[in-house]
């Protein structure tokens, strides 16, 4: 064990660029999937029927496939239909396009929850379209859903694990890479649960603290 931390710290170079990259991979992909998300829960409310179904079918789909055969179909498939991507380029998208999907349907619940005399006061105002989404409707709705969205974050870290099956080089792959050179499981695996660990708690402490001044604002 005490050999195998000590090769760890050794190695600790390599071990911090896949960290970086993994924060990286977390902080793009999930920001992007907020965005999106926002965007998607936005057009699901939409008049038009034809709109509102090509959303919810979207995000349904997402929801029901699982993420490590959609990381497979984005990154052997796109090349078949001449979009070719590097690894960590399809593994960002597929944490974008994937949990898009979950932070829609975190945001239209938090829309739906906004009280309708806010809504319609809004618009005898002459709010409409994106003036109204801008001022009225988007900033509550984020500040109600901070704890699920950060919950959505540690879901989105934890998934960037999965990525190493396209070998994006981000702290599974290249922990698992040090263990099978110098077979040193406890010491390797140990590390990497400590990093996520860490990281986990960052992003639920980010949240929390995002939520108190949420509750203040609107205090």
């Amino acid at each position: 064990m005490t050999e195998g931390l000590l090769k760890i710290w050794s190695l600790r170079a390599e071990i911090l660029n896949a960290f970086g990259s993994t924060i990286l991979l977390t902080l793009i992909g999930g920001l992007c999937a907020l965005a999106a998300g926002l965007l998607l829960a936005l057009t699901a409310m939409s008049r038009r029927r034809a709109v509102q179904r090509a959303v919810t079918v979207y995000i349904d789909t997402m929801r029901c496939v699982p993420f490590l055969l959609f990381v497979y179909l984005l990154y052997f498939g796109l090349p078949t239909l001449g979009f070719r991507m590097s690894n960590w380029e399809a593994g960002a998208l597929a944490i974008l396009m994937y949990h898009s999907a979950y932070m829609a349907e975190v945001l239209r619940a938090a829309i739906r929850q906004l009280p309708r005399d806010i809504l319609e006061s809004a618009t005898s105002f002459g709010y409409v379209g994106w003036p109204l989404a801008r001022r009225i409707i988007i900033p509550p709705a984020l500040l109600r859903s901070i704890p699920l969205v950060g919950n959505q974050f540690v879901q989105i870290l934890k998934d960037t694990a999965l990525l190493t099956v396209i070998a994006v080089t981000e702290l599974t792959h290249a922990l698992t890479g040090i263990q099978s050179t110098y077979f040193i499981p406890v010491a390797a695996y140990l590390t990497a649960v400590l990093l996520y660990w860490a990281l986990c708690v960052t992003i639920e402490l980010t949240a929390s603290r995002l939520e108190l001044l949420a509750r203040k604002r609107r205090a």
